[in-house]
């Protein structure tokens, strides 16, 4: 460590002020939530993460001590808030990972929505049928249910759920109809997102290590 670069022991005390102020915060922001989605729970999340972080990185500079919050980088990257204060408009952009863990029953649901669409008048050449594609399939399935669905029904279709994050972004007006529909994800702008939830595996709960687990999902 350099002692030009130590923090002095009141900036770490302040620090650890800082840290139960923004828990303080945060329980009360949760206590008074309006909803799953409350900006005020998200907001001081975002505090007492951003307090935390100052608090171990004093108390490492000083002491050379840690603690045990660990902070999940899903957000590391997300620069601060730049969009309007009270957006006129909203754009949600979701991904969902999904690996095709049993493709013989993604098939067989593929075929079983392809005969229930089938014409009355449909022989058994012009039927519609799958076969062994699971190219096909998947475009039969997601041509037939809405996204939610497919994300809680995902075992019956032979899928294991990856990771997933929804990002809720501010927008100044909504753009013209057909105006990003050749590049959807192009137009993402990281200082207008209002809000993130992230679900990962990586924030399951780590029964070997006393950690606290700072993440967004549920926030």
């Amino acid at each position: 460590m350099s002692d030009a670069a130590q923090p002095t022991a009141a900036e770490v005390r302040a620090a650890a002020e800082a840290v139960k102020a923004a828990l303080d915060r945060h329980l009360e922001a949760v206590e008074r939530r309006t909803g799953d989605d409350d900006p005020a729970v998200y907001s001081a999340f975002n505090a007492l993460a951003a307090a935390a972080e100052a608090y171990d990185e004093r108390l490492y500079d000083r002491y050379d001590e840690v603690t045990p919050f660990e902070i999940p980088g899903a957000d590391d990257s997300m620069p601060p808030y730049a969009g309007p204060e009270e957006p006129n408009a909203l754009s949600v952009l979701i991904r969902r990972d999904y690996a095709v863990v049993e493709p013989d029953r993604l098939l067989a649901q593929a075929q079983r929505i392809a005969d229930l669409d089938r014409d009355d008048d449909a022989t058994e050449e012009t039927a519609p049928t799958v076969g062994d594609s699971v190219h096909a399939a998947i475009g039969v399935l997601f041509g037939e249910y809405e996204p939610d669905e497919i994300a809680s029904r995902h075992k019956e279709f032979g899928l294991e759920e990856g990771d997933s994050t929804l990002w809720v972004s501010a927008a100044d007006e909504l753009p013209e109809p057909g105006e990003w529909l050749t590049t959807p994800f192009d137009q993402a702008d990281p200082e207008r997102i209002v809000c993130r939830f992230d679900v990962s595996a990586v924030f399951d709960d780590d029964t070997d290590e006393d950690v606290l687990d700072l993440d967004t999902e549920g926030a």
